[in-house]
């Protein structure tokens, strides 16, 4: 093996040639790649190594030497240390192609030859975020909220997280001022102590409705009577939960919630149709592109009225329900039970009488249909970044829908995925969707078509 002449330490000047899917500028050293942090294709920089392994190494720039025109000049260095906007130093445009590439290059390693359509970007790529789960600790003995350092729990202290609803933001802040007014303080890691571990809020972007869960070590804690009679006296905080975490964790959510005051849920739009979100419920926290992924996927279903849909991994409903009146009969599978109930509730409210939902894991549940030789048209499928298990896959080949919806946050997972139902699926084209804009990460819908062996 070809020996490296690098240590750590070592100030180097180097060409940056690529960018990898972190988002970190690539440069060779006689073939040996090593990621530059803050640093853009056609720049030319002087970097400092911090690492060094066998197959690859990691640098960060002190002096740029030759500036990309793709650069952005002026940005606050606290967003990107703390990894909330990694990219902000990229203009937007070239964010865009960035990730569309992501999806090219992982679909390449594959030999797939899948067209990739233009990212579709975002006319908001700032204050788009309706969820915050901001982190809340003691600096200088008094409750602070921030955001921590990247690889590290040190906490960076923010008034403004540039991504999220700015109405998050103020509330984010007001009760952190409440806080220090009660004297009540923030969490301890290291320790297991204190009061407070983290502030989580939601907040509607068609309704305006705002949920916030404090994320407390007891409910046992001095002046949280009236801290909480505090944030409730917002009329915009229409739900407040506390919610108890003590154990010695990184998890941020304990089991236990409990509603101090106001509704037990929020309710958003999408599509023209009204959603209920409970404190557990997952929902995309872009609402404008969501409408943007959610029509593209209607679209790449190719529906008519009288098709049968399963729209597995289906959450609070949200996919299933917003095509429903497009479709015969549309069943939602999903394992999270309150998630359930709210698809349920959300069919209700908007008096949606062909669409039922079913608790369970969509592995287990189609394995189980595919044993009972049912029959489907249309399969949705929107899961985790791990992508799909192996024993699903084999359930949709026993099913044999007509067509696949796969909405992926993962393009590696995607092309994995993509390749083992090529021995029954052909896929059509890939459309990225920027749902996260100034971050690394790239949603895209995919539509498969059934093919016989």
């Amino acid at each position: 093996m070809k020996t490296i002449n690098l240590t750590k330490n070592q100030q180097i000047t180097v060409d940056i040639i690529d960018l990898s899917y972190e988002g970190l500028g690539v440069a060779k050293i006689d073939g040996y790649s090593v990621f530059v942090e803050n640093a853009l294709p056609n720049e030319r920089v002087l970097a400092l190594i911090t690492k060094v392994g066998r197959k690859y190494g990691f640098a960060k720039t002190l002096k740029i030497l030759q500036k990309s025109p793709d650069r952005v000049e002026q940005y606050d260095k606290k967003y990107v240390q703390t990894g909330i906007a990694p990219l902000i130093h990229l203009k937007y445009p070239r964010q865009l192609e960035f990730k569309r590439q992501q999806v090219i290059n992982d679909f390449h390693k594959l030999n797939l030859e899948i067209p990739v359509a233009q990212t579709v970007g975002s006319q908001s790529p700032l204050a788009y975020r309706n969820k915050a789960q901001i982190p809340v600790r003691n600096v200088d003995n008094q409750a602070t909220t921030g955001f921590f350092r990247q690889r590290s729990h040190d906490l960076i202290p923010l008034d403004d997280y540039l991504i999220q609803d700015p109405l998050i933001d103020k509330e984010i802040n007001r009760i952190r001022d409440l806080m220090r007014q009660f004297h009540i303080q923030g969490y301890d890691e290291v320790n297991n102590q204190g009061d407070v571990r983290n502030i989580v809020i939601r907040r509607a972007y068609f309704t305006g409705e705002m949920m916030v869960v404090l994320v407390l070590t007891s409910s046992k804690i001095k002046n949280l009577d009236a801290l909480l009679e505090a944030i409730a006296a917002n009329e915009k905080v229409t739900s407040l939960y506390i919610n108890i975490n003590a154990k010695k964790t990184n998890v941020i959510l304990g089991s236990h919630f409990e509603l101090v005051s106001g509704k037990a849920y929020i309710q958003d739009k999408i599509l023209g149709k009204t959603f209920r979100i409970s404190p557990q419920s997952f929902y995309q926290i872009n609402p404008q592109q969501t409408q943007k992924l959610y029509q593209l996927a209607i679209q790449a279903a190719h529906l008519t009225g009288e098709q049968t849909v399963i729209d597995a991994y289906c959450g609070i409903g949200t996919i299933g329900l917003s095509l429903a009146d497009q479709a015969q009969k549309v069943i939602g599978v999903e394992s999270v039970v309150s998630a359930v109930k709210d698809a349920q509730a959300n069919a209700a409210v908007n008096n949606i009488h062909n669409a039922q939902f079913i608790q369970g894991k969509t592995e287990e549940v189609l394995n189980k249909w595919a044993q009972q030789q049912r029959h489907f048209d249309v399969l949705i499928v929107d899961p985790p970044r791990k992508g799909l298990d192996h024993s699903l896959i084999s359930s949709i080949f026993a099913l044999k829908p007509q067509r696949i919806v796969y909405i992926s946050c993962n393009p590696a997972t995607l092309a994995r995925d993509i390749q083992l139902l090529s021995q029954y699926y052909q896929a059509q084209q890939t459309t990225p969707v920027d749902m996260f804009p100034m971050t690394k990460h790239v949603e895209s819908v995919t539509a498969l078509e059934y093919r016989e062996k």
